[in-house]
């Protein structure tokens, strides 16, 4: 099997001391006219009011400041599930102070109103039975595509970031197209794009546990998304063949008596040969499938708490993930 091409995301280069004051644009430079502003009209259509503009400091593009009808108002379908509990404590929150102090970010999208970044304040306002909504109105729906650079309202965890990596993916593969590798920006790292695949087929994947090694592996593939999704779903059915072959390990240790929340940790860790070997330039199947054999011939009966303690696998029971 020809192993994939596939490009690694450059590192970052060492943030350079900028002068201060250097850059963007100047407080009186702000000011933008509505005149010929398309979106203004497309509000007033839809029923919104627009409050103001300005023009965004980095970047200098027209931001729109309108009150828009709540019930035209959703979260892009990419992005993460809601959290009814957080939803609960930021509107109970929202109630005390009196006051709404935080606009969402939203694109026009079809007469409705996307938000990247608001799905949590916006629950809470439907929650309050708020009718409106303030908004930073964003005259570009690519913007709905960057929601991991855009959504600062609640921490991800892994789970979280990956859904919302792959529902983007399927959103950029039917309506945008290209190399996956395009980007890349856009999707931050390509393990989450495989996770995300994982997660869709069963949604207690633990991902945590293969981090170290996928991370390793993976690199963004240069071809087309309609092509690049096949080979997403055969790597999270062979990530999953191998939780499948860990979860059997697991089970043998606890009626061993050996009891730890990071059980699964362990055994990919006593059968990660990568840790050994120098270099990046492994082909991903090749490797797994490599691992999941050597789950297969693990040797339980060599495995005690000393073992376990030893890779920072003992200390105490707990459910494992």
């Amino acid at each position: 099997m020809a192993a994939k091409k596939q490009i690694k995301k450059p590192r970052k280069a060492a943030r350079k001391k900028v002068e201060a004051k250097s850059k963007g644009l100047g407080a009186r430079d702000a000011k933008v006219s509505t005149d010929g502003l398309t979106l203004v009209e497309d509000l007033a259509k839809d029923g919104g009011s627009v409050v103001g503009t300005y023009k965004e400091p980095i970047g200098g593009t027209t931001v729109v400041v309108a009150a828009l009808p709540i019930d035209l108002v959703e979260p892009t379908p990419y992005q993460r599930d809601r959290s009814e509990a957080h939803t609960r404590k930021l509107a109970d929150a929202m109630e005390r102070v009196g006051r709404f102090l935080d606009p969402i970010i939203a694109v026009r999208k079809d007469g409705k109103y996307w938000t990247p970044n608001g799905n949590h304040r916006l629950g809470a306002m439907k929650l309050l039975g708020m009718q409106s909504i303030m908004a930073l109105v964003i005259p570009d729906p690519d913007v709905a595509f960057k929601i991991l650079a855009m959504n600062t309202e609640k921490a991800h965890n892994l789970k979280e970031r990956s859904l919302e990596v792959i529902r983007m993916y399927r959103g950029l593969l039917t309506e945008k197209g290209g190399n996956e590798s395009d980007y890349l920006t856009i999707f931050e790292e390509p393990h989450f794009i495989t996770f995300g695949a994982a997660y869709e087929k069963r949604p207690k994947f633990s991902a945590g546990a293969f981090t170290s090694v996928v991370k390793r592996l993976e690199g963004f593939l240069e071809e087309p998304l309609k092509d690049a999704i096949a080979t997403r779903e055969a790597r999270a059915d062979l990530l999953l063949q191998w939780e499948d072959e860990i979860a059997r390990v697991v089970e043998a240790l606890k009626a061993k008596g050996l009891q730890s929340p990071y059980l699964k940790n362990f055994v990919v860790a006593k059968v990660n040969f990568l840790k050994f070997q120098k270099g990046n330039d492994f082909d991903w199947e090749e490797t797994i499938e490599k691992l999941i054999a050597a789950t297969k011939k693990l040797d339980v009966s060599k495995v005690d708490k000393a073992a376990l303690s030893a890779m920072g696998g003992g200390g105490g029971g707990g459910d494992e993930e």
